[in-house]
């Protein structure tokens, strides 16, 4: 293989020859990365960012604050996950206390919902109508469940629904609740329910829960997590510099995929491009953690799929970073989800209660708001400074700081954050993965993107392990496919104590593999028939 450098200014028309070639530099294609070197073979791994790696798991430094793109907990039932983030950044965890909560008309509310708590806050009044609306909903329920509006008002009454559920899950996808599945809603919200919850505060007032968990029925969530003390990117620029430091791997850094070809003899040539013109990777395997939309339009030759790959759709959002001047935190949560339809704004990161390092000056908080969008829509297209502006106002609004004392803020854009789940993506999908498993055995599809799956950062992670298994292996022995899905995985339960097995692949997963694997998390599909009655 050529020299080995990060962010390579290779001239037209140079070749680079590797074992593997990986599109992407997130926690998927870092891990394989990372693995296969350490096991001796050459990589070459392409990046369009021109300065982070770590996909969305990355850190964004700006005038030494550092901002997390979504907030990345580094937890994990996999004990293979959790002892390979510790092998690749052993001394830089800390553990931090986890809290984040709903803010609505002025007031925080504990998430998961304490009834007694948000009826307090309600007011006798609004909590009165919440109750008949509760008592309506339940002796006259609609035996016509089609939507997310429909068992949600079913469990908690058209009240509740509209104050808590409503305006933040239209703001996160994009799409009326009335037009979002039903099954979706009920995985998501499953457990929690608004008469138990009633039941468990009064036995708590009078002191008669002796059961574990003060006797709620809903699993609590993880009360602290570990988290690196510069924030993600710590991790993914500790692989990158691991992959370097072998003298086998190379990350090229501002190289965009622009073709990725059959060598017809089981091979691949993959062509970047960069400001200093095109780099050449020929390469035994390709792994791709590209969105697949991306990858079908750079296929050579084109796949018979390319309009199923065509027809998959994506949820993008942002962050305005803001520096505020306030000599203590406006609030002690990681994060708080806005559920007020007076701002645009979905949810608001703390970054100081993410860790103390993320933010240099004592005297200065700072807060990212995150604003869900699509691609090209109006928040996307907005200049920094017009969504700086609204930022500030938008926290104003909220009552949670003065526009005074905001000094100062930046704009992060993610594109492809959420990977849409509508009436046709897993036929798409199925479609598209056929024709490139059977046509293309040195080809392996991993991560959120590659795969057109919402999972977490583990489940990224162990797509790339099992894919470096079958790369070694000469075949595809695991099927890095069968997952199982869990929302609640994320929330609860012990680090690397899963020991449930997940759906078989060709040859049987351990224990650990199959908890890494049960990551996956729903996202909403409409209805049947939502878009093309929206279309007519």
């Amino acid at each position: 293989m050529s020299e080995i450098v990060v962010g390579s200014s290779r001239a037209r028309s140079s070749v680079v020859n590797v074992d593997v070639a990986i599109i992407g530099a997130g926690p998927a294609g870092l891990t394989a990365g990372y693995l296969l070197t350490k096991q001796g073979f050459s990589v070459a791994i392409i990046e369009k960012d021109e300065t982070y790696v770590g996909g969305i798991s990355r850190t964004v430094e700006h005038e030494g604050y550092r901002f997390d793109i979504g907030g990345h907990r580094f937890f994990s039932k996999s004990q293979q996950v959790v002892d390979l983030w510790n092998e690749i950044l052993p001394d830089d965890f800390i553990q931090r206390p986890r809290m984040s909560r709903i803010y609505y008309e002025g007031k925080f509310y504990s998430y998961p919902l304490r009834a007694f708590e948000a009826l307090w806050n309600l007011g006798i009044i609004r909590s009165t109508l919440c109750m008949v609306s509760f008592a309506k909903a339940k002796a006259f329920p609609n035996k016509n469940v089609k939507s997310f509006e429909d068992w949600t008002v079913n469990q908690f009454g058209h009240k509740l629904y509209s104050i808590f559920f409503k305006t933040y899950t239209e703001k996160v996808w994009g799409m009326p609740c009335d037009e979002m599945s039903a099954d979706w809603a009920a995985q998501r919200i499953k457990g929690l329910s608004l008469w138990s919850a009633v039941i468990d505060g009064l036995k708590r007032s009078l002191g008669l829960n002796k059961r574990p968990n003060d006797g709620q029925e809903v699993k609590t969530l993880l009360e602290t997590f570990r988290y690196p003390r510069q924030g993600p990117g710590m991790m993914w620029d500790a692989a990158r510099d691991k992959i370097v430091a072998t003298g086998k791997g190379e990350v090229m850094m501002g190289h965009a995929l622009k073709q990725l070809a059959s060598d017809g003899q089981g091979g691949w040539r993959m062509t970047s491009s960069h400001k200093h013109g095109e780099t050449v990777i020929a390469a035994k395997h390709a792994i791709s953690s590209a969105p697949m939309r991306e990858l079908a339009a750079r296929l050579h030759p084109l796949p018979q799929t390319t309009l199923n790959a065509q027809a998959l759709r994506y949820r993008d959002f942002l962050t305005v970073a803001l520096k505020i001047r306030a000599d203590e935190d406006m609030f002690p949560d990681n994060w708080i989800y806005i559920h007020d339809s007076k701002v645009k704004v979905g949810r608001i990161q703390n970054f100081r209660s993410w860790s103390p390092e993320m933010v240099p000056d004592a005297g200065v908080a700072c807060v990212g708001l995150e604003y869900f969008c699509f691609e090209g829509d109006g928040l996307w297209s907005m200049s920094d400074q017009d969504l700086i502006a609204l930022a500030t106002r938008e926290m104003a609004i909220l009552g949670l700081v003065s526009a005074e004392q905001v000094i100062g803020g930046t704009v992060v854009r993610q594109e492809k954050a959420y990977p849409v789940y509508d009436e046709d993506y897993a036929s798409h999908v199925a479609a598209m993965r056929e024709e490139l498993e059977g046509q293309y055995e040195t080809l392996h599809l991993v991560g959120r993107n590659g795969m057109h799956r919402y999972n977490n950062q583990d489940h990224a992670m162990m797509t790339a392990m099992l894919s470096v298994e079958n790369i070694k292996a000469g075949s595809r022995v695991y099927d890095i496919w069968c997952v199982n899905e869990d929302a609640e995985y994320h929330e609860a339960g012990d680090e690397g104590a899963e020991k449930v097995i997940a759906a078989p692949a060709r040859v049987d997963l351990s224990n650990d593999q199959a908890a890494a694997l049960a990551s996956v998390r729903e996202v909403p599909a409409r209805v049947a028939g939502a878009a093309k009655r929206n279309a007519a």
